[in-house]
């Protein structure tokens, strides 16, 4: 029986069409990326230079701009108040580049206007730190420990309730996740309309632009779906019934 859980078809049925659109979604980021980079910039700005005219405009000055070796690890940390761009952005040309670097802007404005999704989402990160580390292991570990005891699924026993706390904890990494969607979107969307109000693109750049930023919002759209199906697919089991 236990084997059943381990090489279960539902659980492809639960997640795996989230699974597909997440697929998706990372291969149309990377086709945008690819086709966005082709494009310089008719600004010339680099990513860094794009990002500290935002900025200045904006009047933040308390943010730093600093380079990362990681390639699209780029990210705006409110702790240290720093926008870390990767190379291909921080020194790039590109449309991708610009349309990166406002993005990851976004959230420093954000940041500087007590954005509220954002003071969420930040206010949620120690514990969905904790619930992405032990949750699954919770969660498994319990529903092998009903099948030990003999108590599978809603019987009930003690591995339900160790698999019951890691849902919960699972739940505050969805939670987070559904929170960082309007955070994400409001970024995006503070970018595109800072780059051509500003005169960093043109109207005709726009679009390539914006299909950069629309291909990474559906990334993490598909990991919230995800996250969601996962639990409710660890939910059935945990507290289901199966014969």
């Amino acid at each position: 029986m236990l084997a059943f859980y381990l090489f279960d078809p539902m659980y492809f049925v639960y997640v795996g069409p989230a699974i597909l659109l997440a697929m998706w979604a990372q291969f149309k980021v990377k086709s945008a990326y690819a086709e966005a980079a082709r494009h310089r910039a008719s600004s010339g700005l680099s990513g860094a230079e794009t990002a500290q005219r935002i900025l200045n405009a904006h009047g933040i000055t308390d943010v730093a701009i600093e380079p990362v070796k990681s390639f699209l690890g780029d990210h705006y940390d409110p702790r240290r108040k720093v926008l870390r761009l990767s190379p291909e952005v921080y020194q790039g040309r590109s449309l991708a580049s610009l349309g990166i670097a406002a993005h990851e802007v976004g959230h420093a404005i954000q940041d500087a206007k007590a954005y509220g999704p954002l003071a969420i989402r930040n206010g949620l990160v120690p514990m969905a730190s904790i619930g992405s580390q032990l949750s699954m292991v919770l969660i498994i570990g319990g529903i092998i420990l009903n099948y030990v005891m003999g108590a599978p699924g809603a019987s009930g026993g003690f591995g339900t309730t160790i698999a019951a706390i890691g849902l919960g904890l699972f739940g505050v990494v969805v939670l987070f996740q559904l929170v960082n969607l309007p955070v994400e979107f409001n970024a995006s969307s503070r970018a595109r309309g800072i780059l051509l109000s500003q005169g960093m693109i043109t109207a005709q750049e726009g679009p390539v632009v914006g299909k950069v930023l629309n291909a990474a919002a559906m990334t993490y759209v598909a990991a919230t779906i995800t996250a969601i199906m996962t639990m409710l697919y660890y939910a059935s089991i945990v507290f289901g019934r199966r014969d």
